[in-house]
């Protein structure tokens, strides 16, 4: 069976080159998801199933190098090219040291982002060519994000759209902290006051729908946000 093509995460702020590279890649028969800023860059890296992410260094909202460290705390493997016009070797070092597998300085040729691509997925590939999970153990619960259900002995609880997309974070950043301004524009697209106390009462409901397995617990972390932590 013919492997599916490789997707490939591309945030790229600079519209012209965006659009070269992401044309040039599909021409090659990859499949490209463009983002413009970093902000949408880490809100469709958590949504969708990539093979490996292109991310400039120099973008709005939140650069390069603390998208990459965002990514990395939720995947290990899944490899990093850096798109930069600095050639500093202090930036280049700060790039390796966060976890990127490759750094490519502009102007660059076609050609050569090619070359590097394969280069990485052919080393990365086959243990990171799967989907995401999508189905979490917590405790004696099953959530299961993609049919929006928690199940517990037999027992099984449907779950809103938001209360589904804030478990899945949750879920994807257990043992460490789901920043409040992360969830609130990833969830609500907005980081207001009002959309913060909705949250809350979001947070509230998943904490009573896993009351009853005392190992599961959302920790509240005051000014920073929420844990998911299993004991």
């Amino acid at each position: 069976m013919t492997a599916p093509p490789a997707h490939i995460l591309l945030i790229e702020d600079d519209l012209n080159l965006g659009t070269i590279v992401a044309e040039s890649l599909e021409l090659r028969g990859l499949q490209v998801t463009r983002c413009m800023d970093g902000a949408e860059g880490h809100a469709a890296f958590l949504r969708g199933s990539f093979d490996l992410c292109l991310i400039d260094v120099m973008l709005p909202k939140k650069d390069g190098f603390t998208l990459a460290g965002e990514i990395r705390a939720v995947d290990v493997d899944i490899p990093i090219i850096f798109l930069t016009a600095k050639s500093m070797p202090e930036s280049r070092i700060r790039g390796f040291r966060i976890g990127g597998d490759d750094y490519l300085t502009k102007p660059f040729s076609m050609e050569e982002l090619m070359l590097r691509i394969e280069a990485v997925l052919k080393r990365s590939r086959p243990r990171h060519g799967a989907d995401r999970t999508t189905s979490f153990n917590l405790g004696t619960y099953t959530f299961d994000y993609r049919r929006r259900e928690l199940e517990r002995e037999g027992q099984v609880r449907s779950l809103t759209g938001t209360e589904a997309e804030l478990l899945y974070l949750l879920c994807l950043y257990e043992g460490r902290t789901l920043e409040r301004s992360v969830a609130l524009n990833l969830i609500w697209g907005e980081d207001t006051v009002f959309k913060a106390r909705s949250m809350d009462v979001f947070i509230s409901r998943l904490r009573k729908y896993l009351s009853e397995d005392p190992t599961v617990e959302i920790v509240t972390l005051h000014g920073k946000g929420y844990r998911l932590q299993q004991s």
